[in-house]
């Protein structure tokens, strides 16, 4: 496929996108862009969810993470993980957030706590988005340097601003009103990617006839559950338990994806779409991950190179002359809405969280009050084309896992600080609340560069709990660190507890 066909799907797809936006972000003011006005079809919610919650780093590093003898099938354990993590989301979080009407989430810790947490709460959310969303944009744009613009001599900088401005330019008028309709294209694009890939390589290598299921399971790469060995990162509970957490910080405590849900009419309609999407997300992952071990066997034929893997995997085979043009043109399709489904909702929840939670946009006259949300939106959008050039120079390790590992650093504090909120009625000094989450951050540094594998030893060394590898359970020891101080924090400051209505 030619750098210039590439292009011409990617200038056609956001002609797409734009053509969205123009529809949907008539008469647009504040309101719509933070809020949908409140009125978005909890079905639509849904579906568009499906896309933003696997994002470009699913879509690619999921299937090539099956090749792994060491991993296989075990994202799955998370996946179950996740599961229950959405029902916590659902009958937990949500009621807070609908009860006290929210725009930003973290008003929440303003009304509990105080300033200074309402600002520590929105400053972890920042920090966790902007890395989030600059590791799944990374993605994309070194495909499409790889398939575009190094042949035209274009340098990767000048790649990442022409992403970033074409997001800027779809989202700036009707945020998040927008976005719910761009998500639900960008699902269906990415799905059919995926079960088009799955059906051409399936047919090659004659699976259907012999059994899809029997041809999986029989393979080298279907393992799904892991309990032999609590040491290692794939251990069932790590992972369970590991998901699980990552679903009440990544969703439950994410302005972006909750700002989404908060567009449903209501409680009850919000609930439906997190609970129908937890169990769509249960197959749709089944799917991806048959896919990685339907490309891993693919690389055993002849003319194949038997070296592929991790994310490289994916693109390399879609877009190879073997798999066809129809393949070819919707994995790009699929990978750039993969990205950006997830990459536009994170520039507008940064932008509403800025605003809301940082500058206060509430306290600006009425009449300026949408100019200036706009100069916040320019504002994120050059800190994500700065943040995503640091990532290229600065990270080697595969995407999902570089997610999930700083996940285990911004999200632990922000669940701790969540639920001593809502689990406990007990008080402390406000300006505690900064240091103690920052602290436990620092801790939970030190715990992870000691233990076995940590960057703070030589490598295969044992720490200082033996053999014992942390992995995905990163998240809870953060946020059991984060409560724990708290609570020491209040016996400390002896503020009195005074019963909290939320």
């Amino acid at each position: 496929m030619t750098p210039t066909v590439v292009l011409s799907i990617l200038i056609g797809y956001f002609l797409l996108l734009i053509a969205i936006m123009y529809f949907t972000s008539k008469g647009a003011d504040n309101n719509s862009f933070f809020l949908g006005e409140r009125k978005s079809p909890w079905y639509l919610v849904a579906f568009g969810m499906i896309g933003a919650s696997l994002s470009g780093v699913t879509f690619v590093s999921v299937p090539g993470w099956v090749g792994n003898p060491a991993s296989q099938f075990s994202y799955m354990q998370m996946v179950l993980g996740y599961t229950v993590g959405y029902l916590v989301v659902a009958y937990v979080l949500m009621p807070i957030y609908y009860k006290l009407q929210l725009t930003s989430i973290y008003s929440y810790l303003g009304s509990r706590f105080g300033f200074f947490s309402h600002k520590t709460g929105s400053i972890l959310f920042l920090i966790s988005r902007v890395i989030g969303a600059s590791i799944r944009l990374l993605l994309v744009a070194n495909v499409l340097q790889k398939f575009i613009f190094d042949a035209w001599g274009i340098p990767f900088e000048l790649t990442v601003i022409l992403s970033i401005a074409l997001i800027w330019v779809y989202t700036n008028r009707g945020g998040i009103k927008t976005i719910i309709y761009t998500d639900t294209l960008q699902t269906t694009f990415m799905i059919a990617a995926v079960i088009l890939t799955f059906y051409v390589v399936g047919t090659e290598l004659d699976i259907f006839n012999n059994g899809i299921f029997k041809t999986i399971s029989n393979s080298e790469y279907s393992k799904t559950f892991f309990f032999d060995n609590p040491n290692e990162k794939t251990f069932f509970w790590k992972f369970f338990l590991g998901g699980m957490f990552i679903t009440i910080g990544m969703t439950g405590l994410d302005q972006d994806m909750m700002q989404k849900n908060l567009t449903c009419r209501s409680l009850k309609d919000a609930q439906k779409n997190m609970m129908s999407l937890s169990v769509v997300l249960i197959f749709v992952n089944l799917l991806f991950l048959g896919l990685g071990a339907l490309l891993y066997m693919y690389t055993k034929q002849p003319g194949m190179d038997p070296t592929l893997s991790g994310d490289n995997l994916f693109p390399t085979i879609a877009l190879s002359s073997k798999t066809g043009m129809a393949v070819g043109v919707l994995f790009l399709i699929g990978l750039i809405a993969a990205a950006y489904s997830s990459a536009d909702s994170a520039l507008t929840s940064l932008t509403t969280s800025v605003s809301h939670d940082i500058l206060n946009i509430e306290s600006k006259p009425k009449e300026k009050q949408k100019s200036f949300r706009q100069r916040i939106h320019i504002i994120m959008s050059f800190i994500l084309v700065l943040v995503i050039i640091l990532l290229k120079y600065t990270t080697s390790d595969d995407a999902l896992n570089s997610i999930m590992f700083f996940a285990g650093f911004t999200y632990g504090p922000l669940i701790g600080l969540f639920f001593f909120g809502i689990l406990t009625k007990r008080n402390l000094q406000d300006s505690f609340i900064p240091v103690i989450c920052f602290l436990s951050i620092g801790i939970t540094t030190l715990v992870s560069g000691l233990s076995k594998g940590g960057f703070l030893l030589e490598k295969d060394a044992p720490g200082f709990l033996g053999n014992y590898v942390i992995g995905h359970e990163l998240i809870i020891i953060n946020s059991l660190i984060t409560f724990g101080l708290l609570y020491l924090g209040s016996v400390i400051s002896k503020k009195e507890n005074t019963p909290i209505s939320v």
